[in-house]
């Protein structure tokens, strides 16, 4: 059965960040999705994390897809050695193309920019606009004072049972693949199959 996960959008910073587990996972998983025949999309820069992974699916003989907007040409440097690198006039385009592109979602560590596509997704989520995973990638526990943030608004019912948040949390890389793949394959076999109304098919 061929794969619903052909393409992975990663959500990380264009700062290396102050734990070097970060860019190694970035690496990683860059490989990870090379190897697996995953292609990547992503916001398109050279620095950081964001570069990282950009540069390690491309090592390693993969597909990156760089969407990235006009006005951060500059600030974070387009990644000149992508596959394919789109222009957008603006952050909104930039955000819509990745989420059309991509069959799954991973967030790495990353700052403001990074939280806010997270979030955006897990709304998406939430209010059953798409059932792409999402998933966040905990390393060293990055991902912790958000998923307490989360349990607390389930506490103080700002997050119903009803209108729950879904997503998958992983603490090693090699694991996030398998994990997308298995929650992506879960929602295909509860679809209800469409009827045709051709006896013919």
């Amino acid at each position: 059965m061929t794969s619903p996960i052909r393409n992975v959008c990663v959500y990380c910073g264009s700062s290396p960040g102050a734990d070097q587990r970060f860019m190694e996972s970035a690496r990683q998983l860059g490989r990870l999705l090379a190897e697996g025949k995953v292609g990547l999309v992503y916001g398109g820069g050279q620095l950081g994390l964001m570069g990282a992974v950009a540069r390690s699916v491309i090592d390693h003989g993969g597909h990156v897809t760089g969407i990235i907007p006009e006005f951060l040409h500059s600030r974070e440097r387009k990644f000149e050695d992508a596959s394919e690198l789109v222009i957008v006039p603006d952050m909104h385009t930039r955000k819509r193309m990745m989420f059309e592109r991509a069959d799954a979602f991973v967030a790495l560590p990353g700052g403001i920019g990074t939280l806010e596509e997270l979030v955006e997704q897990l709304t998406w989520v939430q209010l059953d606009r798409h059932d792409k995973p999402v998933v966040l990638a905990d390393i060293g526990g990055f991902w912790r004072p958000l998923l307490d943030l989360l349990a607390h608004m389930r506490i103080n019912g700002f997050i119903r049972a009803d209108l729950e948040v879904r997503y998958l949390v992983s603490e090693r890389i090699e694991d996030i693949l398998p994990m997308m793949q298995m929650a992506a394959e879960r929602t295909l076999a509860t679809k209800t199959p469409s009827i045709s109304l051709d006896p013919r098919l």
